[in-house]
Parts: C-alpha cells; sequence; structure tokens
C-alpha cells in the first residue's frame, strides 16, 4: 500500500470514527444520568435524516434551514420520547425501562416504513459538501473534513456545558446520585429531559452527516449504526463522554484499515465489532476509560 493510499483510507476512518462519537455520546450521556440504555437512540438518528430529506425535498427549505429545523424537531421528539415512554417507569425496574426501550425502537422503525415507506430513498446532497478536496495526491470529499471538525466543535461545546453551566453541574449532581439531587432541590424529571434532548439533537447531527456521506435513507437505517455506537460506547466505558469519543474512532479506524488491509474479509465488518466488544470486555469489563461500579439494586 502506498503512503497516498494509506492517507486515503485514513481520512474515511477519521470520519467514520467521529461519526460513530457523536451518536455514541448519545448513548453515554443518558446512560450516565439513567443507567439506561436507550436501544431507541438508533431511530431517533434515523428520525432526524428523514425530517431533513423531507424538509429540503417537499417543503422546499434551503438545506441548512432545512438542517436545522431537523435538528430541532429531533431533540423536542427525543425529549417526548423520554416523557412517554420512560418516565412513567423510572421508579420500576430497570429491565421494565430496557423493554420499553426496545419496544420503542420497534415501534419507531415500523411507523416509518408505513409513513416514509420501505423503499430506499436517496438524500439530496449539496454541492458544497460533494466536492472533491485533492491535497497533494490524496483526493478527499469535502463532507469527510468537515465531520471530524464539526464534532470537535460539539464535543467541546458539549464539555463547556457540562462543567461550565448550572445545568451541566445539575447533570453531573444526577448521574452521582439521583435520589441526593432530588433532596438538593435539583429538578430530575427537567435535567433527564434537558439530557435526552442534547443527545437526540446530537442523534439528529449525526444522522445528516451521515447522509451527506452515505445519502441513502430506510426506515431500519439507524440499526446497525445505533448498534455500532452502542459497542463505541461501551468499548471506551459507558458513562464516560471521553471514552465514547476514544471507543468511536478506535471502532471507524478498525473498520476502515480492515477494509484496506484485508480485503477478502470486506463482508464480515460488522462481525469484527462484536468481536472487539468481546475482546475488550474480557480484558477490561468496565472499558477502556470506565469505572469499575456496582450496580443498585
Amino acid at each position: 500500500m502506498t503512503f497516498e493510499l494509506f492517507l486515503q483510507y485514513a481520512t474515511n476512518a477519521l470520519s467514520l470514527g467521529s461519526l460513530y462519537a457523536l451518536i455514541a455520546i448519545g448513548y453515554t450521556m443518558v446512560y450516565g444520568i439513567l443507567r439506561l440504555i436507550n436501544f431507541a437512540h438508533g431511530d431517533v438518528f434515523m428520525l432526524g435524516c428523514y425530517i431533513a430529506f423531507y424538509g429540503v425535498t417537499l417543503f422546499l427549505l434551503p438545506w441548512w434551514v432545512g438542517f436545522i429545523v431537523a435538528l430541532g424537531l429531533t431533540g423536542l421528539f427525543g425529549i417526548l420520547l423520554e416523557r412517554v415512554a420512560y418516565k412513567p417507569l423510572r421508579s420500576s425496574p430497570k429491565i421494565s425501562i430496557m423493554i420499553s426501550a426496545i419496544g420503542a425502537s420497534f415501534l419507531m422503525e415500523n411507523l416509518a416504513t408505513v409513513l416514509f415507506g420501505g423503499r430506499p430513498k436517496g438524500f439530496p446532497v449539496p454541492d458544497l459538501f460533494n466536492e472533491v478536496i485533492h491535497l497533494g495526491t490524496v483526493s478527499v470529499v469535502r463532507i469527510s473534513i468537515i465531520i471530524p471538525i464539526i464534532t470537535v466543535f460539539l464535543l467541546i461545546g458539549l464539555l463547556l456545558i457540562i462543567h461550565r453551566t448550572k445545568a451541566g453541574m445539575a447533570m453531573r449532581a444526577v448521574s452521582t446520585d439521583l435520589v441526593a439531587a432530588r433532596l438538593m432541590g435539583i429538578d430530575v424529571h427537567k435535567i433527564v429531559s434537558f439530557t435526552f434532548g442534547i443527545g437526540s439533537v446530537l442523534a439528529a447531527i449525526g444522522g445528516v452527516m451521515w447522509s451527506l456521506k452515505y445519502p441513502q435513507l430506510n426506515p431500519t437505517m439507524g440499526m446497525i449504526p445505533g448498534l455500532k455506537c452502542f459497542i463505541a460506547a461501551v468499548i471506551g466505558g459507558i458513562g464516560n463522554i471521553a471514552g465514547a469519543v476514544i471507543g468511536g474512532l478506535l471502532l471507524g479506524c478498525i473498520e476502515i484499515m480492515l477494509v484496506a488491509f484485508l480485503p477478502t474479509v470486506t463482508g464480515y465488518r460488522d462481525a469484527f465489532a462484536f468481536v472487539l466488544l468481546i475482546i475488550v470486555l474480557l480484558i477490561k469489563p468496565s472499558g477502556l476509560l470506565g469505572k469499575h461500579q456496582i450496580e443498585k439494586v
């Protein structure tokens, strides 16, 4: 493999890993607050893609307006999902909330099939993102460079919210001890909704950028990316934002480099994500940056 070809694959790996990292943050934020795996997170990702698609193609909005509307509506949907599917079960056993999350995921997928149709749709990609940039002898599509840059800015913004705002302080308090946070006067319900809203917006941003890079929509498009981003969050240490980013980048790099160096096993690239998960959990069950915790019952 030539150095130029390696740079080409490295750029694609960084781009894919950044997408995984962005979506994995949503998983890890919700888990950090509620100790809940939101299995509907991948379908929220899918919903953001469809809202952006119809905003641009059906309502003829400028692409940037359509994307902003998609982020806002997806964030509101995430808050609504938490209020309807999870809030009534907050005092129930964890397994009840997990079953509700799985049910919400299947409901969203089937409802999307009914509303949007099962036939794949081509996402309209503006020329701005499709332009090929030549870096010496390496040719890169502009969206592959934009994705890591946006991910870095969003990560910095999220960390500032968590560590420099009252809402972020409340989020950290709730994640440490929900009961004690309630006794200290923190509106736990509002903080949980705020967390779901942020996580859903990040999923929508990830979904829009995913559609710009892989412009084909279908109602189950969030299933495999959702599973992989969950794997990325677990590998990095679920509940740890930095761990989710590291896990996403690691998973993206391994997938792309696997295709580069072992093209004969390209068809098994999804399976390697699960193999990596098993290896990491065998060596460090709490994940790369995770801390060992005793689950409260």
